[in-house]
């Protein structure tokens, strides 16, 4: 069983900054593949990028690839979000994910549990 806490959502001016994080509980968090999702409004949640549990595979969706970045800390059990050069398309819910199992996969149907997600505001 993993619990998932976000944080670090916000409003930030286009071009800007954030880094979310995704706190975890449980104990075996080391052993769990993680992702992170986000939904707009009137969208379907939609797959930003995830990451292995030995951080050696890391997957990104095309709109955000060179943008964000996905790390993890094994020993902290929390996954980061480094978001960088952030779009007014970007603004969503974004939601932490986890998955027992080895493939990063971008199909929220693939993932176990949820964190209740953070809001990220991107404005023009």
């Amino acid at each position: 069983q993993v619990q998932l806490v976000e944080s670090g959502g916000g409003l930030v001016q286009a071009g800007g900054s954030l880094r979310l994080s995704c706190a975890a509980s449980g104990r075996t968090f080391s052993y769990y593949t993680m992702g992170w999702f986000r939904q707009a409004p009137g969208k379907e949640r939609e797959f930003v990028a995830g990451i292995s549990w030995s951080a050696g595979t890391t997957y990104y969706a095309d709109s955000v690839k060179g943008r964000f970045t996905i790390f993890r800390d094994n020993v902290k059990m929390t996954v980061y979000l480094q978001m960088n050069s952030l779009k007014p398309e970007d603004t969503a819910v974004y939601y932490c994910s986890a998955r027992r199992a080895v493939a990063v996969i971008n199909r929220p149907s693939a993932y176990d549990y949820w964190g209740q997600g953070t809001q990220v505001t991107v404005s023009s």
